[in-house]
């Protein structure tokens, strides 16, 4: 008889559940404000939840080999939604970035759905024993790091190299290819870093976080004050300071920061246990994949989402320069939560295919 990982989806179902919480929370005061409906962001998420595990539970029983022979259109999709987030009428030009595509009744973050795409399709290629692929795999990673660096957005390329690097790796890749690479992307990301004037600001005050509020330093001080404030069991639930228009981004990016205020020390723990637990079952079920296939597309999919949750962490604790990565989930955004659920619904039907997952 074929089983679920219930493990995995109670750990989402609680995530989310807390995310739409958080969301109404977080975002109450600045919805008043631009919306005069302090539930604005709340049943905006909440449609993308319903949307999302609607996603969910059909890709759960969807047979995970049939994206195989369906990989290279998904791919020619994503790179064409790429290229449509610059035509004028349809972009959407926001914070300093065209990443995203208005189609009238809905928008669309095209970058998102790339992850997905990519995980599926370089599943589907490399299952397959191929000679002399690192430059075709080059080629093809460049061109789509190439399209978002363009929007700009270097944490979504991140998450995307990081992705591609641990597929390619768990299809057998070479380690000497590994060593080749490591340097070129890290001097690609230093001069990307210090050909946009905000990324080196970013940097610089990233470096140098005792530095006057009035700088760039200031998000991050918003950040770090809202941890510190949190102590060890919070300042109670809705009692946040940091939400009354503090802290930016506190409804995307930055809710980790009203997490750690409102729940203290003890309260983050508990959300990053179940952020470890989405990870361990996704990667029990890559290793657990009786076909590469299934075993390169788990990897790929819990690569991309686990990366997001510690870069996100890691720059909402300052161990990384500030960057705009959501929180998985958690983060207010439709096109993120949406396709967050249709690759846990892919991981849940790998397991449920392979039934010896425990």
């Amino acid at each position: 008889m074929k089983r679920i990982d219930t493990i995995l989806l109670f750990s989402v179902v609680v995530l989310v559940t807390f995310g739409l919480f958080m969301i109404y929370d977080a975002s109450s005061v600045i919805a008043f404000r631009d919306f005069s409906d302090k539930y604005y962001y709340f049943k905006e998420q909440l449609v993308w939840a319903v949307l999302g595990f609607s996603a969910l539970g059909f890709f759960s029983y969807f047979n995970y080999r049939r994206f195989f022979n369906l990989s290279l259109l998904l791919l020619i999709v994503a790179i064409v939604l790429l290229i449509l987030v610059f035509m004028p009428g349809l972009s959407i030009y926001a914070f300093g970035a065209r990443r995203w595509i208005s189609f009238g009744f809905f928008v669309l973050q095209p970058a998102e759905f790339v992850k997905l795409s990519l995980a599926i399709y370089l599943a589907a290629w490399f299952s397959q024993k191929e000679k002399g692929r690192l430059l075709a795999f080059s080629l093809l990673l460049g061109l789509v790091l190439f399209l978002i660096m363009l929007q700009p957005d270097m944490g979504t390329a991140s998450i995307i190299l990081f992705e591609a690097l641990v597929v390619y790796f768990l299809s057998g890749g070479s380690i000497v290819h590994f060593l080749l690479m490591v340097p070129v992307v890290s001097i690609l990301g230093f001069v990307f870093i210090k050909i946009e004037p905000y990324r080196a600001q970013r940097l610089t005050s990233f470096l140098n976080l005792g530095r006057s509020l009035e700088n760039a330093s200031y998000h991050v001080k918003q950040i770090l004050i809202a941890l510190g404030s949190g102590g060890v069991l919070g300042v109670g639930v809705g009692n946040s300071l940091q939400k009354y228009e503090y802290l930016p981004e506190n409804v995307t990016d930055s809710i980790f920061a009203i997490v750690a205020e409102e729940f203290g020390f003890f309260g983050s723990t508990i959300l990053i246990v179940l952020f470890g637990m989405v990870i361990w079952r996704g990667f029990r079920i890559a290793v657990s994949a009786r076909d590469k296939f299934g075993k390169l597309l788990a990897g790929g999919i819990i690569s991309f989402l686990g990366i997001q949750v510690i870069i996100n962490l890691a720059v909402m604790t300052a161990l990384l320069p500030l960057t705009g990565v959501p929180l998985p989930f958690i983060s207010y955004g439709g096109s993120a939560l949406i396709v967050d659920l249709t690759a846990v619904g892919i991981l849940l039907n790998i397991s449920k295919e392979n039934t010896h997952t425990t």
